[in-house]
């Protein structure tokens, strides 16, 4: 299913080591906020724009992430990006084609990077679809690749019509796991590099995304919405017409090899982008629960257990606060926040030391 090889070679080449134009000087709000007992030592990624999914390779000293930010990205919409942690100041390597709209890239543990793209389908950015006084998000044409920046190439990871996104790896770097529409719905799917065979893991109708593996790579943790009565068909009509729409998700574990889902949260509002804390028996996500009252514009981090007991707020941004990841040593936490934004809602990635 991997036999569609796409040569680009020097195409990548173009935007590599670029520096911002802009003055990344600090803004009024802070990088840290007094409840934020977890973190110390805050340290800003990025400056401008929307930056997002930032994440680790294996070493936990460079990351990948997307971004529309101008400095770097002249061409409209997200691509994925390389940055050297130890560099000072910061140096930023696009390593998509720069062509389409990008999303979701991870490590492999070779190096090798998996990520999302539209280029396939065309080479401009893809229209911006909207839902009139909804919100919702977009699902376009997105095919999985691999990149080898040692070849600088691309390799097409099993082409499907449809939705096919948000790829991650596990650590052992024997399972890629991923969202995929190629059931008609939106489903988790697994497929086992070793054996070559893949597995759809979620089949309950609604959403299941943002899935992530924990440190034994057995076990995965995901978003998912599952809709009843006329919220399912609702559900389905703006899957009909490539839309999911995010206001009610929960947070599910999952061991690969029984396949049965555990809900973990039982919260309202959005709860989602879950990451395993590193001694696997907690998940840190991002949630709007806590600010329904006014809104639910407002998303914080908080860190829960398993079983969806010892429920903690972690971070305090009055925005937004999403995307966090653990350093493969459990030492650093990188996530994306509008804290410390020249603009509003502007979202940019931070790094700080994780303090238990």
């Amino acid at each position: 299913m991997m036999k569609r090889f796409v040569a680009l070679s020097g195409l990548f080449l173009l935007a590599c080591a670029q520096k911002p134009t802009s003055d990344p000087s600090s803004s009024s709000k802070p990088l840290l906020y007094n409840e934020e007992k977890h973190l110390r030592q805050v340290r800003q990624l990025t400056f401008g724009g929307n930056n997002a999914e930032g994440y680790f390779d294996p070493t936990g000293t460079r990351i990948v992430f997307q971004s529309d930010w101008a400095d770097i990205n002249p061409q409209g919409c997200d691509q994925i990006f390389l940055l050297e942690l130890a560099d000072d100041p910061p140096r930023y390597r696009r390593i998509s084609t720069g062509r389409g709209r990008t999303t979701c890239s991870f490590f492999l543990p070779d190096g090798r990077i998996i990520y999302a793209s539209t280029h396939a389908i065309s080479d401009s950015c893809p229209t911006l679809k909207r839902k009139p006084n909804k919100y919702v998000w977009p699902l376009y044409e997105y095919d999985l690749y691999i990149y080898d920046p040692k070849t600088d190439s691309l390799q097409a990871f099993l082409p499907a019509k449809g939705y096919d996104a948000e790829a991650v790896v596990s650590p052992n770097g024997r399972y890629i796991l991923f969202t995929s529409q190629r059931s008609g719905d939106l489903d988790l799917w697994l497929y086992d590099l070793e054996t070559q065979t893949l597995r759809q893991l979620t089949q309950e109708l609604g959403y299941d995304g943002g899935g992530f593996f924990g440190p034994d790579s057995k076990t995965i943790v995901w978003r998912a919405s599952r809709p009843k009565g006329a919220q399912a068909e609702s559900y389905k009509a703006l899957l009909a017409e490539g839309f999911v729409e995010p206001s009610e998700l929960q947070i599910f574990t999952m061991n690969i090899d029984s396949m049965v889902p555990r809900q973990v949260t039982n919260l309202p509002g959005a709860n989602w982008a879950p990451y395993f804390h590193p001694s696997g028996k907690k998940i840190i996500f991002s949630s709007n629960h806590h600010s329904l009252a006014q809104g639910g514009r407002r998303f914080n981090l908080f860190l829960i257990n398993l079983d969806g007991t010892g429920l903690q707020q972690i971070t305090f941004d009055p925005e937004f606060d999403a995307f966090p990841m653990f350093s493969p040593d459990g030492k650093k936490l990188i996530w994306a926040s509008n804290r410390a934004g020249r603009r509003p809602r502007e979202t940019n990635l931070f790094i700080a030391d994780w303090v238990e």
